[in-house]
């Protein structure tokens, strides 16, 4: 933050720095999610975890590129907030259907590729499985190793800390791996890199922008009932640390 940035009253944050505080991970993580589909040969994708703020860029994003998206959420809020902001294919996690919908929405959108903010548990072998099935709802031969399309679930996230629990029901054909920004756009390069910046700077009043639902000074931030709030991670709760505020 520059001196520019702060107004008459040092309490105030002009538009520039609030909006510079999303700048980075989230616009940056959404177009690597694209640029790394295109760049594995996949033409659709599933999210979890969807109704973030990461995940509502993600949807702006994909109905302004014309990319097939599966949301894959844990409640009926969830799913509607997404519907709100134009989403297609929304599944709810929490519903006794979630397997058949999931599948219904791979198939619909031919997703191959997942990127995975839960991290723990059941879901990456559950959206292997599902694509699985998904795939073979349109396969001309019968294979004993399941079919020979790439089925790729990268985890990006740790919102459950239990091991990845994969039940082999999704053929031969499949991966599961890490995903971190920074080692992404190491491989891609500084010019391709650069584009993806350009991107984020033209529309960060749009397709990227965040907002937010608290404003805390960096004192509040060390307080333990505000901390404990923040941990929380809630869906809809996003906390912006303002330096200047109480000043």
């Amino acid at each position: 933050m520059t001196q520019g940035d702060v107004g008459a009253d040092r309490g105030q944050l002009r538009p520039p720095a609030v909006e510079g505080a999303s700048a980075w991970i989230n616009p940056l993580t959404a177009l690597g999610f694209l640029e790394g589909m295109r760049r594995e040969g996949h033409t659709a994708l599933a999210n979890t975890a969807a109704a973030s703020n990461l995940g509502q860029m993600l949807v702006r994003l994909c109905v302004k590129d014309g990319i097939p998206l599966v949301n894959i959420v844990r409640s009926a809020e969830q799913t509607k907030i997404l519907r709100d902001i134009g989403a297609a294919h929304v599944v709810d996690s929490s519903k006794p259907s979630f397997m058949d919908d999931l599948i219904a929405a791979l198939t619909d959108t031919g997703a191959t590729l997942a990127f995975d903010a839960i991290g723990g548990g059941k879901l990456a072998g559950q959206i292997l499985t599902c694509m699985e099935i998904a795939i073979n709802k349109t396969a001309k031969v019968y294979s004993l190793y399941g079919s020979n399309v790439h089925k790729q679930v990268y985890i990006y996230g740790g919102l459950d800390l239990r091991p990845i629990e994969l039940n082999r029901t999704f053929g031969m054909t499949w991966g599961v791996g890490g995903w971190l920004l920074l080692q992404f756009l190491q491989k891609i390069g500084p010019a391709d890199g650069a584009k993806l910046r350009q991107r984020v700077v033209a529309e960060l009043k749009t397709t990227f922008a965040s907002h937010y639902s608290h404003t805390i000074s960096l004192a509040e931030a060390l307080d333990l009932s505000v901390m404990s709030a923040y941990l929380k991670r809630a869906t809809g709760d996003k906390y912006l640390i303002e330096p200047s505020k109480g000043l």
